[in-house]
Formats: C-alpha cells, sequence, structure tokens
C-alpha cells in the first residue's frame, strides 16, 4: 500500500507571539518541523512526504530537511490562506497511484511510532479514514452567550489529533471545493465518509 503524507507546516502561529511561522520556532537547536519530519522519514509505512510551508518560508523548510537528512521529501509547496487550502496543495503533489495520504500537523511534533501502521490498519479494514483520538476525561459543556445549555456525555467525546489516514481518493474528493475546517476528518465525514478512531 503506498502511503504519502503531507505534513502541514503553513500555520503563521500568531497565538505564540513569536516573529516566525510555529514550525520554524526552535525545539532545542532545531525548528519544530524538524522532528515530525524526522519520525515521518524514519516510519517505513511512509513512502514520501510532501512538506507545505508558509509563503517565503518553502527555503528554510527544504534546509530543515536537508540537514536532518529526511530522504523522503518530495516536495516543499507554498500553503493556501486556510488550513483546508493548504492540506490541498499538499494533496495536490501527491500522484494518483498513491493509496493513502496521511496529512499530519507540524505543529503536533511528537509522533509515536506505533500511530501510522494502526492508522493503516484501520483502513484495510475498510474505512475511508482513520484519526488518533483521546476520550476526553473533563466535563464539557455548551455554552451561549456565558450561560450553559447543555452538559455533553463525555462518553462520546474524544479529542481527536493528527495524523490522520485517508483513502487517497476519497479525501480528494473531499477536498473538492470543500470550505473550511479544523481538521480533514470533518471533511470526509461532511461527504458521507466512513471515518474511525
Amino acid at each position: 500500500m503506498s502511503a504519502w503524507a503531507v505534513l502541514v507546516a503553513a500555520g503563521r502561529g500568531e497565538r505564540l507571539g513569536d516573529d516566525r511561522p510555529k514550525a520554524f520556532v526552535r525545539l532545542g537547536d532545531l525548528p519544530l518541523l524538524a522532528e515530525p519530519l524526522r519520525r515521518l522519514d524514519d516510519c517505513e509505512w511512509v513512502d514520501a512526504i510532501v512538506v507545505v510551508a508558509p509563503p517565503e518560508w518553502e527555503e528554510p523548510a527544504i534546509l530543515c530537511a536537508e540537514e536532518i537528512g529526511a530522504s523522503k521529501v518530495s516536495a516543499c509547496v507554498t500553503g493556501g490562506e486556510t488550513r483546508v487550502d493548504s492540506v490541498r496543495v499538499g494533496v495536490a503533489e501527491v500522484p494518483e497511484d498513491a493509496a493513502v495520504v496521511l496529512v499530519h500537523d507540524a505543529a503536533r511534533p511528537v509522533l509515536p511510532a506505533d500511530v501510522i501502521p494502526r492508522l493503516l490498519e484501520a483502513l484495510s479494514g475498510g474505512w475511508d479514514g482513520a484519526v488518533p483520538g483521546l476520550p476526553l476525561a473533563d466535563t464539557v459543556k455548551r455554552v451561549r452567550d456565558g450561560a450553559v445549555v447543555e452538559t455533553l456525555d463525555r462518553d462520546e467525546l474524544w479529542a481527536v489529533q493528527t495524523p490522520q489516514a485517508f483513502v487517497a481518493p476519497v479525501l480528494r474528493s473531499a477536498l473538492d471545493g470543500a470550505g473550511d475546517a479544523t481538521d480533514c476528518a470533518s471533511l470526509m465525514e461532511a461527504r458521507g465518509g466512513r471515518v474511525t478512531v
């Protein structure tokens, strides 16, 4: 199964208050981007990587990949205005014959080695998408205009993370004409795709 990773590193990181995009904030001696890039490059299940960088940060992204010896980087492209736009340009670099696309956020540098094989195993079980997640332990309230209107059943709530894995043609279809979303799984769900946690 051919699996390509799209590493989304185009976020501006305005909430960090730094003078650089969040993927290029220092984590030790290297930019934050280096750690998820290294982990994807080391993963035997990933065939190639597309890095999506902020405008004018493409060259630093390529230099980071070279510095850590990330040999699977196939392309570095400029991200868009929104997360979905950035994923769309990254997926456009993935060849049509790729079976799976993994979408990972560079802002999540710690990628445990067992996550990607588990996601791919779920896809082989007939799902259109698979996402890593953790059940919520906190009580969650729905609030309108400062007033609590509902306490949600936390047994049904999960905090979803990345990487998210998708059957490539199904992801391409979900991205086609899609508006903005906080993750790719929600685009898949909106199109009737079957996603598992």
